[in-house]
């Protein structure tokens, strides 16, 4: 079946049908992982967007039920050049284009991925649109050019939880699986706001020796802090961090009273509950593959991320220090308080899809807890 792109901008890209019918839009992004697709679908962090995957074969390892990253399918399409229904892979369970029907989400193959990617890194990521079943280019400008834009919304809370659960399920194993750490001891309580958390984040505290509570992302600082937890754990999440206004000034209430490390989203409305400001990136950055810098050891890690926003640290030089910078385009990557035990990274060291490099930072985490226990 014939689909359609059209970016808002005016170009047009005809390829293929792959997954669900229909039409959807969103903004178009490129992600330079040459794995991980299915991590990548379950993101939440990409409510809102339709991702374009730089590598040009995609569906070969099919799609299994453990490298799910949330309970379902955020982003709005998905863009490759070549897909693959012929799966190989002793953990898979079905095709990539079986699972996007299932979920009804729209798919299109058969275009130039490289020719997209290009256009996007040299005029910016902007809205697109996604048709199987009208391919009238007027039309579709018409539709795309009326979706708002990405700047000023507020995604995040519409993919929080409703109400708050404990979480004990910890790394996975080869051989094992995921492992259960509720009989294990775990003496750090930490109370987790999900913006949009992934899975793997959640593991990666409980193996780390955190007893997670996850909370909803407008929680009240006061129930939080009413739970005595040892740490705030901030997640990653989709859209503009600033019109977040509520989670903002609730992040204020729980900074200085006990240490507190965010990642990507809740990096940004870190920043911002600090008194900073962010800006939007002219594309983003998606990928498994990007270097960072410590700036305390000089170590450059590879790293996963997945934003279109970034934290102006001239914003907060009274506050706070430059601690990890983006080695490809010189962007804040994290950053540290100068007094407080408060840290955050924009990428993401849980991984999933990506390397393991910036997995440190949990342990990180802990033993600011564990100081500030003894303090």
């Amino acid at each position: 079946m014939k689909a359609v792109l059209a970016l808002a901008d005016g170009r047009i890209f005809e390829g293929k049908s792959f997954g669900a019918t229909g039409e959807a839009t969103g903004e178009v992004v490129f992600n330079t992982a040459m794995s991980g697709y299915q991590e990548v679908l379950t993101d939440p962090s990409y409510k809102g967007q339709m991702v374009t995957m730089t590598y040009p074969q995609i569906g070969n390892t099919g799609i299994n039920p453990e490298d799910v990253e949330s309970g379902k399918l955020y982003l709005s399409g998905f863009i490759v050049k070549e897909y693959i229904d012929e799966y190989s892979n002793w953990r898979a369970t079905m095709s990539l284009g079986a699972y996007l029907r299932e979920n009804g989400v729209v798919g299109i193959q058969g275009i130039d991925t490289r020719a997209l990617t290009r256009h996007l890194r040299d005029h910016g990521a902007q809205n697109g649109i996604i048709s199987t079943i009208h391919t009238d280019h007027a039309s579709l400008l018409q539709k795309v050019r009326a979706v708002p834009s990405m700047a000023g919304l507020d995604l995040a809370t519409g993919v929080s939880c409703d109400h708050s659960y404990p979480w004990a399920e910890g790394l996975w194993e080869l051989g094992a699986g995921y492992a259960d750490c509720s009989t294990k001891e775990r003496p750090y309580k930490v109370v987790a706001y999900d913006f949009g958390i992934k899975f793997n984040i959640l593991r990666c505290l409980a193996s780390a020796g955190c007893d997670v509570t996850v909370v909803p992302a407008t929680f009240p600082a006061e129930q939080a802090l009413a739970m005595n937890p040892d740490g705030i754990f901030l997640s990653n999440g989709p859209g503009d961090p600033e019109p977040m206004t509520e989670v903002i000034e609730n992040i204020k209430r729980l900074v200085g009273k006990v240490p507190i490390f965010g990642i990507c989203l809740g990096h940004q409305l870190l920043g911002l509950a600090l008194g900073g400001r962010t800006v939007k990136l002219k594309f983003g950055n998606h990928g498994s593959n990007l270097p960072v810098m410590d700036l305390a050891t000089g170590t450059v890690e590879i790293t996963a991320q997945n934003h279109g926003f970034s934290v102006d640290i001239a914003s907060l030089s009274q506050s706070c220090e430059l601690a990890h910078e983006n080695l490809n385009d010189m962007t804040v990557e994290g950053m540290r308080h100068k007094e407080l035990p408060i840290f955050s990274v924009q990428h993401h060291p849980e991984a999933s899809p990506g390397p393991h490099d910036s997995q440190y930072l949990f342990a990180r985490f802990v033993e600011l807890m564990e100081k500030s226990k003894k303090a």
